[in-house]
């Protein structure tokens, strides 16, 4: 789709940009409608105003946006971004790790590879910020996932060691030995002894696990800082390591997010917050969510939920519908998209906007637009711990910005310009230039490999 923008931003720049977008479709991210011939002003990195009616200060350079669509930036959650680059070459794949000794300690934060061209290739689809983590394998736990952006530059981690992912249902049974039991024992014994180590070794849960880039931030407990001669009884099956590492969790410090299926198990898990009543749960995956919707909302835990599952894969997905998250949103559960139950993270508006169209289908429950918006931006984002920060165009949040051609909804659109953190960003990748190359079948073009 063609679009008219008037650009005043040129080239690369290391440093945040000041610059105002004007007569451009806004979305602000926060559920509500898009605003037409509205304005966003960004400075020093942060959104300043978004809306109609803000005047833009003579200082800031400004770009007409009209016939453009502006967003804040979609930010995927439960990704492998940076984990992988062929999926079938060991050596080249981060995302689980079956045959290691650890389990909960397990951080995906230093296999991020910032320069893999999944993280490039997502930049480009308008995502700049990504919760990852890794799959479990070798355990129901599949360590300590990571908060990312998506920028052009080596520092891409946010925060580490940010939440940790456990697996039950169907999956974690099969991990565990067998049965949902089996899973649900061992993760009892895990929680009960990481509980029981953090008291004899005197751990709180909030030392500081590095250096964070967003202050203020609660940050768990690092394992490498633990009491390594804390005495610990001799029926325990983690590690002294992964023991550490779910102490935060059952603390309440750090987020444990729950890979569930089936309403059942859905229960089971809700259940957990008698036992453990600070447990901070997310609950992903969720196919079944709808037959449990109020008890989810009674709970106030949040959701990941694949997007439009409606065929059963196994049997704890046997009354999967596309009208589960519109009835669990309906319900008042707290929904954001699941980036794992698609093939890429950039795929996020068009599942998005799948949801919006499907209002329109007789006794069908969709999201309206700014719902569907709001579950790919500023959802996932405060769901992450980051409410206000990104995802947003709110005053002070990170000045992640997408400039689309059309409505980021529609499959017809896409991003001509992305901001992170105020700063443009490069959108080519190896999927580009590919393109640009061949694109013409000018044999000029050829790598030399191919000269005669």
């Amino acid at each position: 789709m063609a679009c008219a923008f008037v650009g005043a931003f040129t080239g690369m720049n290391a440093h945040a940009q000041d610059f105002a977008i004007t007569n451009a479709t806004v979305a602000t991210g926060d559920g509500s409608e898009p605003i037409r011939n509205a304005t966003v002003v960004v400075r020093g990195g942060k959104v300043v105003a978004a809306g109609a009616g803000v005047t833009v200060p003579a200082d800031v350079p400004t770009s007409d946006g009209t016939g453009t669509w502006v967003t804040p930036g979609i930010v995927a959650s439960m990704t492998d971004l940076g984990l992988w680059d062929v999926g079938a070459v060991q050596q080249s794949n981060d995302t689980s790790a079956r045959n290691s000794p650890f389990s909960a300690a397990l951080d995906v934060a230093p296999a991020i590879n910032p320069s893999s061209q999944h993280i490039l290739i997502s930049r480009a689809g308008g995502v700049t910020r990504a919760t990852v983590s890794a799959s479990p394998s070798g355990s129901i736990f599949a360590g300590q996932g990571a908060i990312i952006d998506l920028g052009n530059d080596a520092d891409a981690v946010t925060r580490s060691r940010a939440f940790q992912v456990v697996a039950l249902g169907e999956a974690g049974g099969r991990l565990a030995g067998g049965s949902r039991m089996a899973a649900h024992a061992l993760f009892r014994n895990a929680l009960r002894e990481a509980r029981d180590y953090g008291k004899r070794a005197r751990i709180s849960g909030s030392p500081a696990q590095s250096a964070p880039r967003q202050s203020g931030d609660d940050i768990p407990v690092d394992p490498r800082m633990l009491d390594n001669n804390a005495e610990r009884g001799t029926d325990t099956l983690l590690t002294r390591f992964d023991a550490a590492a779910l102490v935060p969790v059952v603390n309440g410090t750090q987020p444990l997010y729950v890979q569930v299926e089936r309403a059942a198990d859905i229960r089971a898990v809700l259940a957990l917050k008698t036992e453990f009543p600070r447990l901070d749960l997310v609950l992903v995956g969720v196919t079944e969510g709808w037959l449990v919707a109020d008890d989810i909302a009674a709970s106030d835990v949040p959701v990941i939920a694949d997007a439009l599952d409606d065929l059963p894969a196994n049997f704890e997905e046997l009354a999967a519908t596309q009208s589960n998250i519109g009835r669990m949103v309906r319900a008042g559960v707290k929904v954001a998209l699941n980036a794992a139950s698609m093939r890429q993270p950039r795929y996020l508006p068009q599942y998005a906007g799948n949801l919006v169209a499907l209002q329109n289908v007789p006794r069908a429950s969709g999201l309206s637009w700014g719902q569907a918006m709001a579950a790919i931006t500023s959802i996932p984002a405060e769901i992450a711990g980051m409410a206000g920060k990104f995802g947003s165009l709110t005053p002070g949040a990170a000045g992640d910005v997408v400039v689309w051609d059309g409505d980021p909804l529609e499959t017809s659109s896409a991003p001509v310009k992305v901001f992170i953190d105020g700063v443009e960003q490069p959108v080519d990748n190896h999927q580009t230039r590919l393109r640009d190359r061949y694109r013409d079948l000018d044999e000029s073009d050829l790598p030399k490999a191919y000269d005669w």
